[in-house]
């Protein structure tokens, strides 16, 4: 394997540069093994490589350590297939959702993606408006999205459910698939799976991603389970992030299912996901119209004239008001003074030499 394999390419190499002149080795993450320790790909082997101290005085957050499908600089260690992790290398695009728990922790899912590939199951966990979900984040990562109605082998009318989705999502491509029958995999691996091009697959657990990706890999590299059969949700057999390099040169990431995707930051994502609607909101009269009861409003007349769905709006506004509850509450200056015992805390905060000097 070489490292254009892995999907290097001139403009890595130019971002790489300056750790090429402190005489570093660029490698791709391909899998997350336990904190701080990653599988690396590099232009000869893969080596295990571990964040080193020097990397936490760079790193300081979460979302700055590797992630699968990141490059990065690393150093090796003599008589040992083993690497020092020096540097992550600016992010094109990243998969990232808010990590569980009360703070407000960005995680990052898989980074440097060319394409999500958001997977759905056309049985009893078929839900539209969680794929919609998953389409506003996977817009906010800069990648291109496509979605992936799996498990057609289990649904009667999949045709149906295609047409559903693809009025909920349009001008983004919808393609029916069956692991087992193998339907669809050769539309999706001839528009998507090109040698080089890296596709990220996200979804709930029990839709089917490792199934795909073991159908298009025609290999049975990834763990599946059976899903249950009272509501078709399955376990995690995916426990951790993991890059594939397919026979057509296209490379896989695989990911745990997600039972519930928190946003971190989708601005950008949840406008360009509903930019049908957006551009419908330009012709209403008022800048700030919230298209309820405002004179001259253009989504509420395309909704009287039948042309945008009542449906696509509430879900747009239901997004709205959750990703503005998400975020992360700015706290003021005079917030802290309200705090009980806020001069104690404050006092204890100052440097060691000021307090002395109060002291004496």
């Amino acid at each position: 394997m070489t490292l254009a394999d892995y999907g290097w390419t001139d403009d890595w190499a130019a971002a790489f540069a300056p750790h090429a002149a402190a005489g570093l080795e660029p490698a791709r993450v391909v899998c997350e093994l336990r904190r701080n320790f990653y599988a690396v790909q590099t232009g000869t082997d893969e080596l295990l490589a571990e964040c080193g101290g020097g990397f936490f005085h760079i790193a300081r957050t979460p979302d700055q350590f590797p992630a699968v499908g990141d490059w990065v600089a690393i150093r090796r260690r003599e008589s040992e297939a083993r690497a020092d992790l020096h540097a992550v290398l600016p992010r094109r695009t990243k998969f990232s959702r808010r990590a569980a728990g009360s703070e407000d922790i960005e995680q990052v899912v898989a980074a440097n993606i060319d394409t999500m590939v958001l997977v759905g199951g056309l049985d009893r966990n078929f839900n539209p408006r969680r794929i919609q979900r998953f389409l506003v984040a996977a817009k906010e990562s800069g990648a291109t999205a496509v979605i992936v109605l799996n498990k057609s082998d289990a649904c009667k009318e999949p045709d149906v459910m295609c047409r559903t989705v693809e009025a909920l999502v349009p001008g983004v491509p919808v393609i029916v698939t069956s692991a087992r029958t193998r339907r669809g995999l050769k539309a999706l691996t001839n528009a998507f799976a090109r040698p080089g091009q890296t596709l990220a697959f996200i979804g709930s657990s029990g839709v089917g991603k490792s199934s795909l990706i073991n159908a298009l890999a025609r290999d049975d590299a990834l763990p599946t389970a059976e899903v249950r059969q009272k509501d078709s949700k399955g376990r995690h057999t995916t426990t951790r992030r993991e890059l594939i390099l397919m026979p057509t040169g296209a490379l896989l990431i695989d990911t745990p299912g997600i039972r519930e995707l928190q946003f971190w930051s989708v601005d950008d994502g949840l406008e360009e996901a509903f930019s049908d609607l957006m551009t419908l909101a330009t012709g209403c009269r008022f800048g700030r119209c919230t298209h309820e009861n405002e004179p001259g409003c253009a989504v509420r007349a395309a909704l009287e004239a039948g042309t945008f769905s009542r449906e696509r709006l509430e879900n747009y506004r239901k997004l709205k008001a959750e990703q503005v509850a998400a975020k992360p509450r700015l706290r003021k200056p005079g917030a802290l003074a309200d705090k009980p015992g806020w001069r104690r805390s404050s006092e204890s905060e100052k440097p060691f030499r000021h307090r002395q000097h109060h002291e004496d």
